[in-house]
């Protein structure tokens, strides 16, 4: 029985590494442009989309699908925020929520014209049901492992980025002060494309790990967009590592739910998130920059 629930932490926290990814984009969009992408969930969706055409229509391998989504997605991040979102930034917040929502529903209907409303998935073969037994009903899949493993480096490498090097310090002065950061030089607008370009990328890959482990819709964008907001709220507004324990805190939630009753997994997940806006609403590391 204990190893039954041990299990089942493990799973959770496993399943976290894939929130964590989630929520690193919307995280990065929030702290360094301050803007709230509605759209999130429905650029992860169309990353896998962009996988199961590279992967399953055209035959690549998978690591040639990811080399090819990942930049595509970026370069795509950063023309539109630095043709479009950057047009709707300002005072006004209501105009950058009105047109992620509207980029949203054009992402959906797009993919349900070109694909139609049937579900897709990447067959991963053999690592998708290769685990590492450890004894006591508690065993590790290679595929959850995996994704884990890159969500938790993704996020360091963008925390190095941010801590180590030129433009993760124009992203940091830009975020506390635009106006300021003009003055000295910064063009506001190419880091904020620069920005949105890296959280396109992190979106990205985590769209491939998501449909190599489960199957994917047009219109599961906003389902995705939940669990990542749920995440980066869990774990403090603007903290990069913050996201990897909203993550955790979310998946395991979800599992041990699920353990009790299959159809709890999903509630106990928006209970955890509740539980914790109530014992710490500003979340379990807020911080409004990562430093």
């Amino acid at each position: 029985m204990m190893g039954s629930w041990i299990n089942t932490i493990v799973q959770g926290i496993l399943l976290g590494g894939l929130y964590a990814m989630f929520a690193a984009g919307l995280s990065l969009s929030f702290g360094v442009m301050r803007m709230i992408n509605i759209a999130h969930g429905d650029m992860i969706v169309f990353a896998g989309y962009a996988a199961v055409v590279g992967a399953t229509m055209m035959g690549l391998p998978l690591w040639l699908t990811a080399l090819g989504v990942v930049p595509a997605l970026a370069l795509m991040g950063y023309a539109t925020q630095r043709f479009v979102f950057n047009r709707a930034l300002g005072d006004d917040v209501l105009r950058p929520l009105l047109l992620t929502f509207g980029l949203s529903i054009v992402i959906q209907n797009s993919l349900q014209e070109v694909f139609s409303a049937d579900v897709r998935r990447i067959d991963p073969g053999a690592l998708a049901t290769a685990t590492w037994d450890l004894g006591g009903q508690v065993s590790i899949g290679v595929l959850p492992a995996l994704v884990l493993v890159a969500g938790v480096a993704t996020i360091a490498a963008v925390q190095w980025l941010f801590r180590h090097t030129r433009i993760g310090r124009a992203f940091r002065a830009t975020s506390d002060d635009p106006a300021t950061a003009e003055l000295m030089g910064v063009d506001k607008a190419h880091v904020y494309a620069l920005a949105m370009a890296v959280a396109s990328g992190v979106v990205a890959l985590a769209g491939v790990f998501l449909v190599m482990r489960t199957t994917i819709s047009p219109t599961d964008g906003p389902a995705r967009l939940i669990y990542a907001f749920e995440a980066v709220i869990i774990g403090g507004l603007g903290s990069l590592w913050g996201t990897v324990a909203g993550g955790v805190v979310l998946g395991v939630a979800q599992a041990i739910g699920a353990q009790l009753n299959p159809g709890w997994g999903t509630l106990f997940g928006h209970l955890a998130f509740l539980l914790v806006l109530l014992v710490r609403p500003l979340g379990l590391f807020p911080t409004t920059r990562d430093r």
